[in-house]
This record gives structure tokens, C-alpha cells and sequence, in this order.
């Protein structure tokens, strides 16, 4: 798994040590420290704020059950944060909302640049943006550039091939880059 993240959260030794003990000020302080970029990375990856706020209900319960199971070797936002992607995605998956097929995308791949547009620096047109795209081609966008997984690791979480996750790239950054064109000309009319 990747360590790169947008949100680096330090936990104290101490506080996870109260929290593998049963504390339950402990596990308030921890909820409190990672409400937000759970939720947030939810609503990357589900694109709706209520199915968003299961997300971080569901991370946060298998986190209270799961505490005992994290071992200190890697961080402990990386531990959270792929219990959080796995049940978004899982929660994607129980709705059908995650394509089922795969599609030959070699060929599709060439010549395509996979570097966000300028314009995402625009958090608010990237918001919108993002929000009118399928669930599949949002989320590996947001895994990849946001969160800094590889393709062979988006792969796996969505239970796919890496040429699924590279087809998903290339076919999203076209497509951003179309909306958030059409978008800056609205804006700027």
C-alpha cells in the first residue's frame, strides 16, 4: 500500500494504547482526528455526502472492533484509510454502482497524457467536475492522484486488472479535462 496520502495524521503511542484498552475518550479522540479525512475520502470515492457518512460509520465501527488487530509497522492513518477505500468500494459494489466488465483498453491508452489540467487546482470546479462522473472513473482518479495508490493497487481493492485502472485513468483525465473546461467557461461567462 502506498503512504502517500493528502492527510498525514500523527496518533500518540499513548492514545492508541488507550484505545486497544477499551478507553472510550480514547476512541472520541480518534474518531474526532479522523472524521474528516475519512469522510472526505468517502465522498470522493462515493460522490453522495450521505452514503459518505456510512462510509465513516462503517470505518469507524470496524475500527473500534479491528484496533487490537493494528500493529505500529506502518502507519496508522494508511491502516485506516484502507479500511475506509475497502468499504467504500464495497459499498459501491453492493449497489451496483461498479461497472462488472472490463474492456480491452490498450490501445485506447496510447498517447494519452494522465496528468491533471491545470484548471483541478480549482477545488470547486475539480468538486463539480468529479461529481458528474461514474463512480469507477472517479474513484481510481481520486486513488491515484489523491491518495497516490498504484495501479496495481487500485487493481486489487476493486478486484479488477491493472489495465482497468490505467483505461479508468486515461478515460477520467479526458473526461476532467472536458468538464472542467466547460465548467471555467461558465464560470468565467
Amino acid at each position: 500500500m502506498s503512504s502517500l496520502s493528502s492527510f498525514a495524521i500523527d496518533v500518540p503511542d499513548t492514545l492508541l494504547a488507550r484505545a486497544r484498552r477499551g478507553e472510550a475518550s480514547a476512541f472520541e479522540q480518534i474518531y474526532r482526528k479522523f472524521e474528516r479525512p475519512v469522510f472526505t475520502l468517502a465522498l470522493r470515492l462515493t460522490g453522495e455526502r450521505e452514503e459518505a457518512q456510512d462510509v465513516l460509520q462503517d470505518t469507524m465501527l470496524k475500527l473500534f472492533d479491528r484496533i487490537g488487530e493494528f500493529r505500529a509497522e506502518s502507519p496508522f492513518w494508511g491502516w485506516l484509510r484502507q479500511i475506509a477505500v475497502n468499504e467504500a468500494l464495497m459499498r459501491l459494489r453492493r449497489r451496483g454502482r461498479l461497472p462488472l466488465t472490463e474492456e480491452a483498453v490498450d490501445a485506447e491508452l496510447e498517447g494519452h497524457d494522465v496528468m491533471l489540467p491545470p484548471a483541478a487546482a480549482d477545488a470547486a470546479l475539480l468538486t463539480r467536475a468529479l461529481g458528474r462522473m461514474n463512480d469507477a472513473t472517479r474513484s481510481v482518479l481520486w486513488l491515484y492522484h489523491a491518495e497516490g495508490y498504484t495501479h496495481d493497487e487500485i487493481a486489487g481493492l476493486m478486484g479488477r486488472s491493472t489495465s482497468f485502472s490505467k483505461s479508468q485513468l486515461a478515460r477520467g483525465t479526458r473526461k476532467l479535462r472536458e468538464l472542467l473546461n466547460i465548467e471555467k467557461e461558465i464560470t468565467h461567462a
